[in-house]
């Protein structure tokens, strides 16, 4: 699916902007990205950007991969906007290393009309291995957002996928929490031959339905979402130093499991406050990492 104007849970905003309308030059954000691995390091060997999107140079700035290529993804318009339609290409050659994040946490504007859209396809081949966590995701209110992600990678390879998204703008004013339209997310991967192993989705819409109740996010308002792709072994190593969490004290809640078809594990974390969210997932990282590709994870290991 690469057209996510037609999600159902868009029918009620299908208006237009007052101003520019959806999908109108500055409006379309466009990134790919190509990643080979060139003798001992990874280079970026293909980019192309369209505002508002835009990369820069790769970095080689962890200690603990030297060889890996890390980029940040920037965003020249200081958020999401309504009418906005983003798409994200990234591809790694053989045995190519990765860190994608972004400058700053991604903030989807207040919207009157209309909505905002992102898909993302990822593609990885034989051993390569991709860290992709973006800062938090913060709707604000009466804001729209429709987010798809496939990935397509062979057993070898690893996708390491976070997000956290926040409930607004916890302490703006008196405070926007939950008080965004719609937040729609989902995550899906693939074999090169065209296996589906899963798909993942939310949908989240806090004035239909509400999340603060007992099992769907009661108290908490920090989401942390993490998805490791990769063989069966490896999951399971990763499993098994991954007990639950349960601390009343932060307070924070935390758990892994198995994902169909083999194909990796899904962690998630709730809490109220996004730091210790951050570092529960900087610590499930720092364990797949390892068990990805023995390496340890540096001091500026994902959010820095």
């Amino acid at each position: 699916m690469t057209d996510l104007d037609g999600a159902p849970e868009l029918a009620p905003y299908r208006d237009e902007p007052a101003q520019l309308p959806s999908g109108a030059p500055g409006k379309v954000g466009l990134l790919r990205l190509a990643f080979e691995r060139r003798a001992e390091r990874t280079v970026l060997t293909d980019l192309f950007r369209q505002a508002p999107l835009l990369a820069q140079r790769a970095l080689y700035w962890d200690a603990a991969m030297p060889e890996m290529a890390c980029l940040f993804i920037i965003s020249t318009s200081g958020g999401v906007l309504q009418g906005d339609r983003y798409r994200i290409d990234v591809s790694l050659g053989e045995g190519a290393r990765a860190h994608l994040t972004t400058q700053a946490a991604n903030k989807i504007q207040e919207m009157d009309a209309n909505y905002a859209t992102q898909f993302q396809r990822i593609t990885l081949a034989e051993d390569a291995y991709l860290e992709y966590l973006p800062e938090p995701m913060i709707p604000y209110r009466h804001s729209r957002f429709v987010s798809d992600t496939a990935v397509t990678l062979p057993e070898s390879a690893t996708v390491l996928y976070a997000e956290i998204l926040l409930p607004g703008r916890k302490h703006h004013r008196d405070g926007e929490i939950f008080q965004y339209d719609l937040f729609s997310c989902a995550v899906r991967a693939a074999r090169p031959g065209g296996r589906n192993l899963f798909v993942e989705k939310y949908v989240i819409e806090p004035a239909r339905f509400g999340v603060d109740r007992r099992g769907v996010l009661d108290s908490f308002h920090v989401f942390g979402n993490v998805l490791l792709l990769t063989s069966p072994e490896r999951a399971r190593r990763v499993a098994d130093r991954t007990p639950p969490t349960w601390d009343d004290d932060l307070p924070i809640v935390a758990g892994v499991s198995l994902l169909p078809n083999d194909a990796g594990l899904s962690y998630k974390v709730l809490g109220r406050e996004t730091e210790p969210v951050r570092t529960r997932i900087q610590q499930f990282c720092a364990v797949a990492r390892a068990a990805a590709v023995g390496r340890a994870a540096s001091s500026a290991f994902a959010w820095r």
